[in-house]
């Protein structure tokens, strides 16, 4: 039996696009009976024949069916995962107010054997939710007091957030606006986005447009495709980025179509936001080729998790698979500080060796940046290990990756005020002539093993 929360998403999801655009959007949920035999490890889903294995491929492939076939009561996820009589009481009790969805693929990333699983972690609630639910604030970023109209938020004066809908495929259990999910499901209305565009319209210093949700690629291609191409008619919109999920949770909306759309209105940039190497399957890898292959680059934006991605080896590994696939790691997010998030936060500091323990052990374009969101609107901010250990105006005293220490001079401001000529003196053999001036050079790198000086 559903939740009630999760029959009102529907309804009103449906509601939102009747007529011809109605069959194009995830009508409601309808119930599945999963095969337990055992699929040998891979880089596929790993449990899809062992929890769906009756649903043939064509079936497995097709988003909707995907969207559709969510898994969004506890009696259904206790056909999958082993659930004590207290923990699905538990379970009740939360998704009461926090609803849970979770589509079959991203189920079958799931171990069930394992309670402390770190794709478990994001998908399925935990009574941490409610009992440490008095800790955070239900908007920390304050996109209420920066919306300008209803979705748009308008924080940073060449770029705009336009948040089209509440509704994701899967609910992740640290979402920055699980506020949302106590309204029940609701895309904007054509007026709404009409008055967004409106807005983006009048104001020329907007060069960046962020598209975002919930999870924007839960409307139609058509429906999407109206949006973009609204904006892109704008001429001082020089860049468009989507947030999305999807690459993660359920790839197999990122089909041809979509990307075939896509391709049409570049520059796009796609953000997604894995959290964990084990979501890196052939499936998300095929759907990131896609949209690398339409000209849309992807980056990736995690969020740090405790019990999921807050160790140096965990990240090192998610970054890498990350390469391997063609996604840039773009940002490693403190998580917000969320009313029913706390269990999953880390402190600050575990961020900040991550990084160091990353750095100069990998490729620099394997790690990402670190950022906390501020609260109250204040913005993103860069966090770094501390590699400046003293500093005056000639000098700075540095650290490296190794803990070995450096003097590096710190130029100033170019004083001289003489000829090329005047200023340099007769030393060393001559190697060119530059505007009738005869240079020659002598390297004096024995005292200074990081420079050298460059005399004539």
């Amino acid at each position: 039996m559903k939740s009630q929360s999760t029959s009102r998403v529907e309804k009103r999801y449906i509601k939102s696009y009747t007529s011809n655009e109605a069959e194009e959007e995830p009508p409601g949920e309808r119930g599945l009976c999963g095969n337990l035999e055992e699929e040998p490890p891979g880089k596929k889903a790993t449990n899809r024949h062992r929890f769906f294995g009756d649903i043939p491929d064509a079936t497995w492939n097709d988003w909707k069916w995907q969207f559709q076939n969510r898994i969004t009561s506890v009696e259904r996820l206790a056909q999958f995962i082993p659930l004590s009589p207290e923990e699905q009481a538990q379970l009740r009790l939360v998704s009461m107010r926090y609803p849970f969805a979770v589509t079959p693929y991203y189920l079958s990333l799931i171990n069930p054997d394992d309670p402390d699983d770190p794709v478990r972690k994001q998908a399925i609630p935990s009574i941490l939710e409610i009992t440490m639910g008095a800790m955070g604030t239900d908007d920390p970023l304050g996109e209420e007091k920066d919306s300008v109209s209803p979705g748009l938020v308008h924080r940073y004066r060449d770029r705009v957030l336009m948040v089209l809908t509440d509704i994701c495929p899967m609910l992740c259990r640290h979402c920055t606006r699980k506020r949302e999910w106590r309204n029940g499901g609701w895309v904007r209305s054509p007026s709404e986005v009409e008055a967004m565009l409106d807005y983006i319209r009048k104001n020329r210093a907007i060069r960046d447009v962020i598209i975002s949700g919930g999870d924007p690629l839960t409307l139609s291609t058509r429906r999407l495709e109206d949006i973009i191409s609204s904006i892109r008619k704008i001429k001082h919109v020089e860049i468009i980025r989507i947030g999305s999920r999807f690459p993660v949770v359920l790839p197999q909306r990122i089909d041809n179509d979509l990307c075939t759309m896509l391709a049409k209105y570049g520059p796009i940039w796609f953000n997604t936001h894995f959290n964990h190497v084990r979501e890196v399957t052939s499936e998300a890898a095929e759907a990131c080729d896609r949209l690398v292959r339409s000209g849309v680059p992807v980056n990736n934006q995690s969020v740090l998790l405790r019990g999921v991605n807050d160790s140096v080896e965990a990240q090192k590994r998610l970054c890498h698979g990350l390469l391997r696939i063609k996604v840039r790691p773009y940002y490693l997010f403190q998580c917000d500080e969320v009313r029913g998030t706390e269990h999953l936060r880390t402190p600050v500091e575990v961020g900040i060796k991550i990084v160091e323990g990353m750095r100069g052990h990998t490729s620099g374009l394997a790690v990402p940046t670190f950022v906390i969101d501020l609260p109250q609107g204040g913005g993103k901010v860069p966090l770094q290990p501390n590699y400046v250990l003293a500093q005056t105006e000639d000098e700075l005293v540095l650290r490296n990756y190794q803990g070995r220490i450096f003097h590096y001079r710190n130029p100033g401001k170019p004083t001289c005020h003489q000829s090329p000529a005047e200023a340099l003196s007769p030393i060393g053999d001559t190697v060119g002539i530059h505007d009738g001036v005869e240079f020659k050079f002598e390297l004096e790198g024995a005292r200074n093993a990081d420079r050298a000086i460059i005399r004539s």
